[in-house]
């Protein structure tokens, strides 16, 4: 085959999405179904500053895939439009705070945005060049973003989504300044959107932050099965050709993904996945077949982040499950973990947990789904767990490997042990 003629084979095959895009996460649509409680709610409380009154911060509660980020960026988009027309010019900034999650970053990114656009609207030797994203005082870069937000007469709308990731890792402090910030100004006035994914962010917060971020509160629900099926087929109509969605492939996709929590974007990433499965494998229609494969490729994903993230006593424990299953593959058990574990550690000088507190670990590696860890009893010499590995072991050692976590002599020298 020539080489020039490979992406042609590919480009001659018959499309089966029209704009696979629709189906990713960052795509707002134009009507967001079964979520009309929730954005009425939203405009009401933003509408009122368009009438001169006191913005409220909005603290917004749900968990993943529930419609939080695009009812808020849907409901602000509108917000923005209307503005145009209104006393009152409404800004938008919004940020993930899962990538900008310290005091110092959030507020040189606030600060950067007005400044830029200052610059673009006045005269740029008016206003100072962006603040760095480190090095300056973090009262200085404060002061940068106050200033340069209250030039304006507008209200300003900042979203941080996953918010519970910035106060975990840095605190509240920021919030509080931001929560503030309407006593001190002159000209415009600052509205909060917190997001989160965590019901129980309230309890991470300073009193006096409490009060003020959570002065309005909405709460998202699940979908069920039947609302999924719904955003699914409106999503499939503009995502595939025609024809190109077989029977059933769209009421599969909603039942697995009503059985976790009612999660919409995991929804529409096993349809999307489901149809790039077919478009492989030259198939013009997505069936169900391609959607149970799609399951099975995105828990495998899944499994792969988790192990990414464990501690490195987690890691080693799953190094040693998985080397026993590539000696041998069966069923294993737990005093064979430990064995292998307790010699990787001595060899390596490395402190040797009890048996008692590998076993939480091996608990703790079944609740994640990594493993399954059955307790079966053997009469007079007690019980154990028979583990079964449920990631294929090059996989798992893919993502072990893929962390720094876990050095490369330690790596390195289980390979070198003899297993028993």
């Amino acid at each position: 085959m020539r080489k020039e003629g490979l992406f042609s084979m590919l480009l001659e095959a018959k499309p089966i999405f029209k704009n696979r895009e629709y189906l990713r996460p960052s795509y707002t649509p134009e009507e967001l179904p079964h979520r009309d409680s929730q954005i009425h709610q939203l405009a009401r409380i933003l509408a009122a500053p368009l009438r001169g009154e006191t913005p409220s911060n909005i603290l917004i509660y749900g968990k993943t895939g529930t419609g939080k980020t695009a009812s808020v960026k849907y409901v602000t988009r509108e917000l923005e439009l209307v503005s145009n027309k209104a006393p009152l010019k409404v800004r938008l900034v919004y940020m993930n705070c899962e990538e900008v999650n310290t005091k110092y970053r959030i507020l040189a990114t606030l600060a950067n945005t007005f400044l830029e656009k200052l610059r673009h609207d006045k005269d740029a030797r008016e206003f100072p060049s962006n603040v760095p994203m480190t090095g300056w005082p973090t009262d200085e870069v404060y002061r940068a973003f106050f200033r340069a937000v209250d030039v304006d007469k507008q209200l300003v709308v900042i979203v941080l989504d996953e918010i519970d990731k910035l106060v975990l890792k840095s605190g509240d402090e920021v919030l509080y300044n931001l929560t503030r910030m309407n006593s001190d100004l002159k000209n415009s006035k600052v509205t909060i959107i917190g997001i989160s994914n965590d019901l129980n962010f309230m309890n991470y917060l300073d009193p006096r932050v409490r009060s003020s971020l959570s002065e309005e509160e909405l709460v998202f629900p699940p979908y069920n099965a039947l609302q999924l099926k719904d955003i699914l087929e409106k999503r499939a109509r503009i995502s595939f050709i025609e024809d190109a969605v077989r029977d059933g492939v769209i009421s599969l996709c909603a039942a697995h993904a009503a059985r976790e929590h009612g999660d919409a974007r995991r929804a529409l990433d096993l349809l999307r996945v489901a149809g790039e499965l077919a478009e492989r494998q030259s198939e013009e229609r997505v069936s169900v077949e391609h959607v149970r494969r799609a399951y099975e490729k995105i828990e495998q994903d899944k499994m792969v982040e988790v192990i990414k993230t464990l501690p490195t006593q987690s890691k080693l424990v799953l190094y040693s499950v998985v080397a026993l299953m590539e000696r041998s593959p069966r069923t294993i058990v737990s005093g064979e973990v430990y064995s292998v574990y307790r010699d990787m550690c001595e060899q390596a000088s490395l402190d040797i947990l009890t048996q008692r507190r590998v076993g939480d670990l091996i608990s703790e590696l079944d609740m994640l789904g990594v493993i399954s860890a059955k307790i079966i009893s053997k009469g007079r010499q007690g019980r154990t767990k028979e583990i079964k590995l449920n990631i294929h072991p090059i996989q798992a050692m893919a993502a072990i490997h893929d962390e720094q976590t876990v050095t490369i002599d330690i790596l390195k020298l289980s390979r070198q042990m003899t297993l028993v």
